[in-house]
């Protein structure tokens, strides 16, 4: 007789979404969580990022209204908005703990490891499971240089109490570039350092420099093929040296070079289940080597990306293989993401770059929203949708978007991706009017077949 039905090593968006599905079916349930309850996300991730960036999101729509009844801009005052982000979020964890104690799920908060097939070690205490799932998430990666303990990771800089005058981004990735934004409109002197060419490389080049083009516009300083060698702190300013001998000097490092999956010290290499920095391996289960242990979310060594909406998906994915719902292997719709840029790039399904590899499979179509409906397009001239298609149904199979509202748009051809609707399904639908989603539908649907 075991203690619990499932225990869940970590207790993020991998963990609580199946917790939860498994508590309603009945099931006795626990979390292991040595850091924050909740995860990442919830706490030092994808809340607070969206939270703080909002107010310059709407700020950046304004000034495409400068010269049509917009005279002055508003300014942020970041230590308000902080003390707000504060008070939001903070309690966030503290609420998700009452509401999964009131569901009768137990919280040890503990680091947990591996004892054998069936058990968990939490703290002091050895818990016993038919069934254990591992979602333990990513850390940021770390520089191995001198001076690194002087390199700020995108936890932190979520959680500054005043807002640097000169900050240097070490990476041209994701977590660099919505960050960089932020600093642009605050008039903090930014400098994006990456150590080769490649800026945002998984979204569309065409979208990406436009990105660029405007950052540049607002004065981010884009050091292109630089390796930092050191950091070293001189009378309260940091000041980064490069392997060509060049140096910079700034009022804040942030480093943004990756994440690693969190493996170590989980037991898993005693029990023979192969791991690395890039995450555990899993089957098309989910499971790993050893049958009763599954793995969700950025902990699993996969190709696909590593999001929220996706270690969602699988922590469901999981809960119904526990539960006998489901014997199918999993299968992944078109997945949408979004980098939060200003504006903001999109894209779901099959990318450009597939598709512009593979002509003979697929075509793309670019239509000039902006330029169409700038009325609809909240005055954002070059916001612009390119749709892929394929040449043997006719049907969407991917889309990327550049735009203020490339979030709708991607989660919406995703809808019509992932239902393989056509020009005929969706000219039977009715959508409010005007706005950015029926400006999507109306571009697209002349665009599919009718059947």
């Amino acid at each position: 007789m075991y203690d619990y039905d499932v225990v869940f090593i970590g207790s993020g968006h991998a963990c609580w979404h199946a917790a939860l599905m498994l508590v309603k079916a009945g099931k006795k349930v626990a979390f292991v969580e040595e850091d924050t309850v909740a995860g990442t996300c919830t706490n030092w991730g994808c809340n607070a990022k969206i939270l703080l960036d909002t107010p310059f999101d709407m700020i950046d729509g304004l000034s495409r209204y400068e010269g049509a009844g917009i005279h002055e801009l508003p300014q942020v005052d970041w230590p308000e908005l902080m003390a707000y982000k504060k008070q939001t979020i903070s309690p966030l964890h503290k609420l998700m703990e009452g509401m999964f104690s009131q569901m009768g799920i137990d919280v040890f908060h503990a680091h947990g490891k591996l004892l054998d097939a069936h058990a968990v070690e939490a703290g002091d205490r050895k818990l016993t499971a038919e069934s254990v799932v591992l979602g333990t998430g990513e850390r940021p990666r770390t520089l191995a240089i001198p001076g690194a303990n002087f390199i700020h990771d995108s936890r932190e800089f979520l959680d500054i109490e005043e807002f640097p005058k000169r900050v240097a981004f070490i990476g041209a990735g994701i977590i660099s570039m919505e960050f960089a934004s932020i600093a642009a409109r605050m008039g903090s002197e930014v400098t994006i350092i990456q150590h080769d060419r490649r800026i945002l490389s998984m979204y569309p080049a065409r979208y990406v420099s436009r990105v660029v083009e405007k950052m540049k516009s607002e004065g981010v300083t884009f050091l292109l093929d630089h390796d930092v060698a050191n950091v070293e702190e001189h009378g309260g300013e940091y000041v980064l040296t490069f392997q060509d001998g060049t140096s910079l000097a700034c009022d804040y490092v942030l480093g943004a070079t990756g994440r690693i999956a969190n493996v170590e010290d989980l037991g898993l290499e005693e029990l023979g289940i192969e791991a690395s920095s890039r995450g555990i391996v899993v089957d098309d289960h989910m499971r790993t080597s050893v049958p009763s242990i599954y793995a969700s979310g950025d902990c699993v060594a996969k190709r696909i990306p590593k999001l929220t909406p996706t270690a969602t998906f699988e922590s469901n994915y999981i809960a119904l293989q526990i539960l006998g719902l489901s014997s199918d292997p999993i299968s992944y719709p078109a997945i949408p993401n979004l980098v939060f840029t200003l504006p903001r790039i999109s894209q779901t399904g099959v990318t450009l770059a597939e598709a512009e590899r593979d002509p003979d499979s697929w075509r793309i179509e670019t239509v000039e929203y902006g330029k169409r409906l700038l009325f609809e397009a909240k005055n954002e001239a070059d916001a612009e949708f390119s749709f892929v298609f394929s040449k043997k149904t006719g049907l969407l199979a991917g889309a990327a978007f550049y735009g203020t509202d490339a979030g709708i748009w991607a989660d919406i051809a995703t809808l019509v991706i992932n239902q393989k609707l056509t020009g005929r399904d969706l000219g039977q639908m009715i959508f409010t009017f005007p706005t950015e989603s029926q400006g999507l539908i109306s571009l697209l649907t002349p665009l599919l077949p009718l059947v």
